[in-house]
């Protein structure tokens, strides 16, 4: 009841419905819609209240096991916000989407990814993985249209023939991926989120984004690990 009390108003509905609709939305954009939807339904706005304003929405998602999280871009550290499942894995959400040898696909290039030492996979690599495929041999023509796929549902993000985790994808999947990958899986140790791309400490193995990173050791003309104060 606690929870509930906070009254969810069509500001929070109309915010909710594009975050939804988006997939995933920029911090600065969600800002703006923020302000839009407080204006246009005539309610509080103040610029330093969007977290308030989400954790009102949350309160009203938590029964039906669902929750706006904000994530963190690996490319340039910006905030992001994506509405999460919370009582699906991330197979069950996408099963809707993809038929099984897609998912086999993906789940491949997850492993590549994750396992990689930079959190990229090449094109090459991929798609040498599509006649290795148990559900069925898929075609390196037909695997590139799905890697295509992938990308603009914003599954993966693909640079220079490089494929990577897009942040929805990391909002959405970072409690199956610490789970599954255990022994290779870190978290920043500047934000705490999962860190796909990261640099990492020669010395105690920490890992930091990139964008953390820069934050970090602004400043500073000799940085040392935040952990066990080696050069860095």
């Amino acid at each position: 009841n606690n929870l509930m009390a906070a009254q969810m108003t069509n500001a929070h509905r109309r915010f909710l419905q594009v975050l939804m609709s988006n997939g995933i939305t920029e911090g600065s954009e969600a800002r703006k819609l923020h302000q839009h939807c407080c204006e246009t339904d005539k309610v509080y706005y103040a610029h330093d209240k969007l977290d308030d304003f989400i954790s009102t929405i949350n309160s009203h998602l938590q029964p039906l096991f669902m929750q706006i999280r904000k994530g963190i871009s690996e490319d340039d550290g910006r905030a992001h916000y994506a509405v999460v499942n919370l009582a699906e894995t991330e197979v069950t959400k996408m099963a809707s989407d993809y038929t099984e040898i897609e998912l086999e696909l993906f789940r491949k290039t997850l492993d590549l990814i994750i396992l990689s030492e930079n959190g990229f996979a090449t094109s090459t690599d991929i798609l040498n993985l599509a006649d290795q495929l148990k559900t069925k041999k898929m075609k390196k023509k037909e695997a590139e249209q799905v890697l295509k796929v992938f990308v603009e549902d914003k599954w993966l993000s693909e640079k220079n023939g490089e494929y990577t985790l897009h942040t929805r994808c990391i909002i959405e999947m970072e409690q199956y991926i610490l789970s599954n990958y255990q022994d290779v899986a870190r978290k920043c140790n500047i934000c705490r989120s999962l860190a796909i791309q990261s640099q990492v400490c020669e010395s105690c193995g920490i890992g930091m984004h990139l964008p953390c990173v820069r934050k970090y050791f602004r400043g500073q003309t000799e940085p040392r690990c935040p952990k066990c104060n080696e050069f860095w």
